[in-house]
């Protein structure tokens, strides 16, 4: 498995590529974000708005990983193809990420400790909710956990080097995350997620067909 080094240098790399359809899908998911947000404010109906956009971006968030992870790979990604692919397999998506949150929020009840294991524990599953169609949602976050198992610390660590330049955006009014952190990190997060699905099917922790055809695309 590549280095935590080796990953975010790759990511960087290919993120520079195609950093415009990068850029571009990052503001897309903040407009329907904050239109969601703006939409939830009409008195009545605004909470009804509100459950519709939530469902929406839960959904868009697993498109984007999808992007991501062609954008690492090399592959050309862009809005258009991060929209198009929203409305396939829809309630998998939000299921799948609502059930990921629900577990969450459970642990996290416990102890901060315990939750932020599980965090990094279930991280995976909105990639492979992204990658492997066939995987349904309660069983993308045992293989998230499978996947993760003997990483934890390592992608503790990961999500630490990141703080710098978190610490940047403010000061840049948020353009600087826009342009180029979130992007940046995206594509770093999506090559994690590549090379622990990697390690594991090699390491016969989790076999191919548990992922269904999506892995043997992206392997070729």
């Amino acid at each position: 498995m590549k280095s935590r080094q080796e990953i975010k240098a790759i990511a960087k790399e290919a993120m520079a590529r195609q950093r415009g359809a990068a850029i571009l899908i990052i503001l897309a998911v903040a407009l329907v974000s904050s239109a969601g947000a703006l939409f939830a404010r009409i008195p009545i109906i605004g909470s009804l708005f509100s459950l519709a956009i939530s469902f929406i971006t839960m959904a868009l968030s697993v498109s984007v990983n999808s992007s991501f992870i062609r954008v690492y790979c090399g592959e050309k990604a862009s809005v258009g193809d991060t929209f198009s692919g929203l409305a396939v397999n829809f309630f998998r998506k939000v299921g799948g990420m609502y059930w990921m949150s629900l577990w969450i929020f459970l642990w996290s009840m416990l102890l901060v400790v315990p939750g932020v294991i599980k965090s990094l524990a279930y991280s995976m599953t909105p990639y492979i909710l992204a990658d492997c169609p066939e995987v349904n949602a309660t069983d993308a976050l045992k293989l998230s956990m499978r996947m993760t198992d003997g990483h934890k610390g390592e992608l503790f660590v990961f999500a630490l080097s990141w703080i710098g330049w978190g610490l940047l955006i403010p000061v840049t009014f948020g353009i600087l995350g826009i342009v180029h952190v979130i992007p940046y990190y995206s594509t770093a997060m999506a090559g994690y997620y590549i090379e622990l699905r990697d390690l594991a099917i090699d390491s016969g922790m989790i076999l191919p067909e548990e992922l269904g055809y999506a892995y043997e695309e992206v392997a070729d």
